[in-house]
């Protein structure tokens, strides 16, 4: 039987981190099934799973732990078969204003409200071409369960859209 792991993975940004990684996965047979990996601030972080054999998990996480001694720091979680979250339907969320704290918990406090689940998010603040202010960017792709009221979701982001000040997209995703 295989284990399921996902792997937390952080350090100073250099080259060679991902090689450093993978390494010692292939030693240990394990399979690199998928991963999100990006550099931040001057650090490299990355969530990855990866499928072992039961018997060579264990030896796996261990030489991950190793890695410390290089300042790579990896987290190893198991992963157990649990049910996805039950949605009828996929929609992409897009948006974009002026940075300021609070715009992610803002919009998500929606989101959670509603049993909408987050499948993916990606942000990134950048300077605005003429007036150098700091611009948000958050695209996300959301699971909505089938007693979500998409006029009333769309309503409510209108709404923190107006008070926050940016402007918000709610578009099925395409297939």
């Amino acid at each position: 039987m295989d284990a399921s792991l996902v792997l937390t993975v952080i350090s100073d940004d250099k080259p060679g981190l991902v090689e450093s990684v993978s390494d010692i996965i292939s030693q240990h047979g394990g399979n690199w099934v998928e991963s999100s990996m990006a550099r931040l601030s001057g650090k490299f972080a990355g969530i990855l799973h990866v499928v072992i054999a039961e018997e060579e998990a264990d030896q796996l996480d261990q030489a991950l732990q190793n890695l410390v001694e290089h300042g790579i720091r990896v987290m190893v979680e198991r992963s157990e078969d649990i049910p996805e979250v039950s949605t009828e339907r996929q929609m992409k969320l897009d948006l974009c204003g002026t940075d300021r704290i609070g715009i992610v918990h803002d919009v998500s406090q929606i989101l959670a409200e509603r049993n909408v689940n987050v499948d993916d998010l990606q942000t990134e603040c950048s300077s605005a071409p003429m007036s150098g202010k700091e611009i948000f960017r958050a695209t996300a792709k959301l699971g909505l369960p089938a007693t979500v009221d998409l006029d009333e979701l769309r309503a409510a982001l209108e709404k923190i859209a107006s008070d926050l000040m940016v402007d918000i997209s709610l578009d099925d995703v395409d297939v």
